[in-house]
């Protein structure tokens, strides 16, 4: 544990500062104008998250979220705390890509709202490292996973990708060797015929790489099949939170999908504290539905049953409840006859019968023998003057 936490400060210091966006060059702030009536969303219905919060909301869980930051004044992303802005252009998310990350991950539940995310008890950092579509370089991609790790994140999301920089690589590898689970998105196939080269950092060893997945479970066509891919999850025909207070609807890519699995990895985290990064890795892997093809790794995640499958190799680390007893069979205890009330009646005026026989049996052997000594005639005491 020493060498790792002197390994990944040696790596920590390799990483050089972003520069930060000069003033006069900062973007316009134009965030995309969101709705306010939405529709569920298949992903809500397939992952029945109200059955996954019985065992876990992410409490006592911090994830940090390096996109483009988060509209914290959104009534369902008030979970954010300590944003940081890596490019001098303010805190605002001015593209709506990492706010609809957040909404994905943690958004609370709200009376009437027909959208949340997979982990509303967690804790979000946004660390705001763009304003572009594409990352604005792996430096300051990097500073922000470096960032994210010394604000004691427990789960990192990066839904960018970039080129295999050893900047990214240093970051990437001190957020393991601080035990981080890192979910990356595995990359987006603009067409078809368009050559796909791997994504970075989906791509580095230990990193949780995300596809993205059709409603039927297969992966899309505008999944990077490049990048190793760990699992799927929903990436087509997406909704979540928005700058303003609203929502967004038709969102697709692996962005999206790396914030779904981001979430889950957020719930094994806070429902198996002692777990390490690796276990929860290979617990979101071995409890997925299956993958068949290039780019769809162990298939669709499952948050049910990485939540609730138990896996014997965690025997030492995991209190594992006992199982729950059967019902008893119908025979098993014989059941208590219904009282007979009539019977009873029955049996109460027989033996009061049966008394009554035996007393005048018995007044009849006393009474007759006297009778007879005296011919029938009452019996006359005179009583003297």
């Amino acid at each position: 544990m020493i060498g790792e936490k002197l390994v990944a400060g040696v790596l920590a210091l390799t990483i050089t500062a972003p520069t930060p966006v000069a003033a006069a060059q900062a973007p316009s702030c134009n965030p995309p104008r969101g709705i306010l009536s939405i529709k569920e969303s298949w992903a809500q219905r397939r992952f029945n998250l109200p059955e996954v919060w019985k065992l876990s909301r992410g409490e006592g869980v911090t994830v940090a979220v390096v996109d483009s930051g988060v509209d914290n004044t959104h009534p369902q992303l008030r979970a954010v705390s300590r944003p940081v802005d890596l490019t001098g252009t303010g805190k605002i998310d001015c593209l709506g890509h990492g706010t609809a990350v957040a909404g994905i991950i943690a958004a609370a539940e709200k009376p009437g709202a027909l959208f949340a995310g997979v982990a509303p008890g967690v804790k979000l950092i946004s660390i705001k490292q763009t304003n572009e579509e594409r990352s604005d370089g792996a430096g300051r991609l990097a500073h922000g996973i470096l960032q994210a790790v010394q604000l004691g994140a427990d789960v990192i999301n990066v839904s960018t990708k970039a080129s295999d920089q050893p900047d990214l690589k240093a970051a990437v590898s001190y957020a393991l060797a601080q035990d981080v689970v890192v979910v990356a998105a595995a990359g987006n196939v603009e067409r078809p015929d368009s050559p796909s080269l791997p994504a970075y950092p989906a791509t580095y060893p230990g990193v949780i790489s995300v596809g993205s997945a059709k409603p039927d479970g297969g992966r899309a066509e505008s999944s990077n099949t490049s990048s190793p891919v760990s699992v799927l999850a929903p990436g087509v025909d997406l909704t979540s939170t928005s700058p303003g207070g609203a929502f967004i609807e038709g969102l697709e890519g692996t962005s999206f999908a790396a914030a779904y699995v981001t979430g889950v990895a957020a719930l094994v985290r806070a429902r198996y504290p002692k777990l390490d990064r690796t276990a929860i890795q290979r617990r979101i892997q071995m409890t997925a539905d299956g993958g068949s093809g290039t780019g769809t790794g162990e298939g669709m995640v499952n948050p049910l049953l990485a939540l609730s499958t138990i896996i014997p190799s965690e025997s030492e680390m995991v209190a594992i409840a006992p199982d729950e007893p059967g019902p008893l069979p119908a025979d098993a205890i014989r059941r208590v006859p219904e009282e007979d009330v009539r019977g009873i009646t029955i049996a109460i005026w027989v033996a009061l019968l049966s008394l009554t026989a035996a007393i005048l049996t018995l007044l009849g052997r006393l009474v007759v023998p006297m009778g007879r000594r005296r011919g029938w005639q009452p019996d006359r005491t005179e009583i003297g003057a």
